[in-house]
Parts: C-alpha cells; structure tokens; sequence
C-alpha cells in the first residue's frame, strides 16, 4: 500500500524552492552524482510495483551509514522506486561527507545531491531563535531542532528538481526527529508521500540491518560504530546512549568532542567582545563575520576553555524521558552576549512579555512546527522589538564559565545621571513615599478588614 497522501488547505501552500524563514534563497548544489547510462538502464529494469505499492522517485534523508545505506535496497524492493540520496552540510565536518558517492552508488541510488547549507542554517534558523532566546526546558538550546526543518525544507526543493513523488527518512518511530521531518514536509509540499522505514519494516536492530545488507549485496560501512548515539551541526553536539541512558551515571571525559574539560582548560581567562545589531551577532572582537563563520570562530574560541556542556534530562515529544548531554560552546557565548544588551535596551514589560513568548518559541521548534504561522507571526514580534537592541557586549571565558564584564548600547535605557545613589533633578527620592503608599494600597485595606480597622 502507498502512504497516504497528506492534503492541505491551498493557503497553507507554500511556493517550493522561494520561501525561507525570513526571505528568499536559493541553495547551491555542491555536488550532484549521477550513475551511468548503462547503469540507469538497469535500475529501469528494475522498477515496478513493491511488495508495499508503487513510487516514481523517492528523496532519501542520507547520511553514508548502515541504516541510509540499507534504507536504499529497502525502497526499491518495496515500492519499486529510484532512489535519490540527499546529504546537507549543516556543519557536521568534512569527515561525514567523504566517501558518500561511493556509498550512494553502492548502494543501489541513482543519484546522490549534496547542498551547503550552513549560511542559510545559521542566518534563517539559528540567529532566530538566538534572538527570541528560545531555551528548551531551562537548558537545551535547540541544536537538533533547528537543524530538521532546514533539511526537510531542502529535500522539499530537491524533490521538486529531481521530479520526485516522495521524500524519507531514516528516524525511529521513538524519537522527536520523525515529527520534525514529516510537519515541514507537510508544511512546504502536502502532496509529497513520506516513508518511513523504521515504522514499517522488520529490521529490529543492526544485526538485522546488516544481514539485510548482505543479502542485498549492499556493502557495510565498515567504519567504527561509536557506542553513544550522536547528532552534530554547526551549533551543537548531541551525545545519548550508553551509559548516559542511566541518569545517575557521570558522563565519561572522553566523550566530549567540540570542549575541552575546565579543569583543563587554560588557566588565564581569555575576554571576547561580541557586536550585536537588532538583535543578531554580527562580530567578533570587532571583526564583522558571516553568520557561519562567525559561529565557527566562536566554537573553537568557546571549546577550549570548556565553554557550553549540559547535561539535560528532558521531555521528548513522543511522551518519554530521555537524558543527553550537549555541548554548545559558540551558542552559550551568543546567549549570554545577546541576553545581557537586553538588559539595557529592552524595558521591564517588554523583558517578561519576551520572556514569556520565549518559552512557547522554543516549545513550537522543538515539536518541529518551526513553519506554523504561530511561530513566524511570534518571529515578527522578536524581530520588532529587537531593532534596538544593538550594541556590544563583553564576556570572559574561563574553566567553563562566562561571564559578563562590560555592554553599550547607543540604545542604552540605562540612565547613570538617574541611577545614581547622589541627588539628581529627574528623580526626587521624596516622591517613592506617595508610591509606595499608592502601590502599597491593596495589602494595607485587606489587612485594616483583618484587624478590624
């Protein structure tokens, strides 16, 4: 049986390979790898109704890996389709994309595509949420989150330049990136079938996959499979599995890959000045950077004073518990800079009202909804009530900690001559007796009933 075709009202309809987040981007393709015209000839021979029903063409979320890998086979048997591998570069590093045209074609794709996306994640989806200070459950700062919906959006755009019917992906039915995939699919293209082989096929764990594998003549990644269970991009570096399945247990100093430990970390402290303009960074140490490169310099700056670990037990969107540790070095520096200007050109309602908003932000990207027209019209009020909150801010990093030691603003609504312990002409000390009194007016008429007064 085909999946079910998602519908959706025509105003939810959103024009392929045009929208973004906050503006209109075409993604350049790195790399896009064709198979032969000897060998297309013999996947055509191939093609034909699956022992689940009949796709065209299928988009495949591809990492080189043994379950991407084995995904392949797994769709041409099953719904007799041509299979296009998709890889972004979101900032995982060189190492995960060396050696994918091989796997793609060894596996049974006729064509592997490749796009850059680190600006665009960085610019449209990062800075974003930086700016609405969007936290999830008091600790995690939404790495994995961002990163799905700037993947799914792209595999969108490939599907459409390819001809393709159907986009999948190699998610567990137990985790919150199978949502977040499928609600942008739904979102940009309702007319996409989705697959997901991990709901629907036999293969129980890698055992199973790599028996499938041999069977299919697929030839197993032969690399080292890491005993935690990882996701890295430009902002973050997940770490799940293992031992850290057990809450109590202390995460091993090894494991970390982006910081170094504080207790090893340099023993003088090291001062960064981050400019920030409308709410967004936009330098470093006065060098005005790109949102990537910027993002880059400070990972490394933040890593190896052992800047950005957590370690968070939090509340996936398919209702379980699960523990990760995190590490988030250039993202920490950016929150602290970007929540300390604010503190002096943004007023006290704005802040709580903000900070408030922040927090169903945050919960909107975590549940993958980062296209609903609730977070987009949310971003609308960040961006404008952010224009002024330009400025620098300087911090200082050390064994772990940062801490802030100096901002400005020409924004600033901080008044010294106001402020000031001496007398000044704008504020009477005299006049809080008949404030305090007006304010204090509730509590004193509840307690004269009390007592009888």
């Amino acid at each position: 049986m085909i999946p079910q075709i998602w519908k959706a009202k025509p105003s939810a309809f959103r024009e392929l390979g045009q929208r973004t987040s906050v503006g209109v981007t075409k993604l350049p393709v790195i790399k896009a790898v064709l198979r032969s015209e000897t060998e297309i000839e013999e996947v055509s021979k191939t093609k034909g109704t699956g022992l689940r029903g009949k796709l065209n063409k299928v988009v495949l979320a591809y990492s080189g890996g043994l379950d991407t890998s084995v995904i392949v086979p797994w769709l041409r048997e099953n719904y007799g389709c041509d299979v296009v591998c998709f890889t972004a570069d979101v900032g995982q590093g060189l190492k995960e994309l060396e050696g994918l045209e091989e796997k793609a074609k060894a596996s049974g794709a006729s064509q592997l595509v490749v796009k850059d996306l680190k600006e665009e994640f960085v610019r449209d989806y990062i800075f974003p949420c930086l700016r609405a200070g969007a936290v999830y459950e008091r600790k995690y700062l939404l790495g994995t989150s961002m990163a799905r919906p700037v993947i799914a959006k792209a595999m969108v755009d490939v599907a459409k330049e390819v001809g393709a019917d159907a986009v999948s992906h190699g998610c567990t039915g137990k985790g919150n990136d199978q949502v977040r995939f499928e609600l942008t699919f739904f979102a940009l293209n309702p007319k996409l079938n989705v697959v997901a082989p991990w709901r629907e096929w036999d293969i129980t764990g890698r055992e199973d996959a790599i028996e499938y594998a041999k069977k299919h003549n697929v030839p197993v990644p032969v690399t080292k499979k890491s005993i935690y269970s990882r996701d890295r991009n430009l902002w973050h570096l997940s770490h799940e599995g293992d031992i850290l399945e057990d809450p109590a247990n202390e995460p091993k100093k090894d494991m970390y890959m982006m910081s170094v430990d504080p207790e090893d970390a340099p023993n003088q402290p090291e001062y960064l000045e981050i400019g920030i303009e409308s709410g967004l960074p936009v330098s470093v140490n006065g060098k005005r950077l790109s949102p990537a490169s910027l993002l880059s310099e400070l990972n490394e700056i933040g890593g190896r004073h052992g800047i950005g670990r957590i370690d968070l037990v939090e509340n996936r969107l398919v209702g379980m518990k699960s523990r990760g540790v995190y590490e988030t070095p250039g993202g920490t520096i950016l929150f602290a800079a970007a929540r300390e200007l604010e503190s002096l050109t943004l007023d006290r309602e704005t802040i709580q009202v903000k900070d408030s908003l922040a927090l169903k932000y945050a919960e909107l990207v975590y549940a993958g909804r980062w296209f609903d027209p609730l977070r987009e019209s949310m971003d609308a009020f960040m961006e404008k009530i952010t224009e002024t909150t330009t400025g620098s801010v300087t911090l200082k990093l050390y064994k772990g900690s940062v801490t802030v030691t100096g901002r400005t603003s020409p924004y600033s609504l901080y008044r010294e001559d106001i402020s000031s312990f001496e007398s000044g002409d704008i504020y009477d000390q005299a006049d809080a007796a008949g404030f305090i009194r007006l304010y204090g007016l509730p509590m004193r008429v509840r307690a004269m009933l009390e007592q009888g007064i």
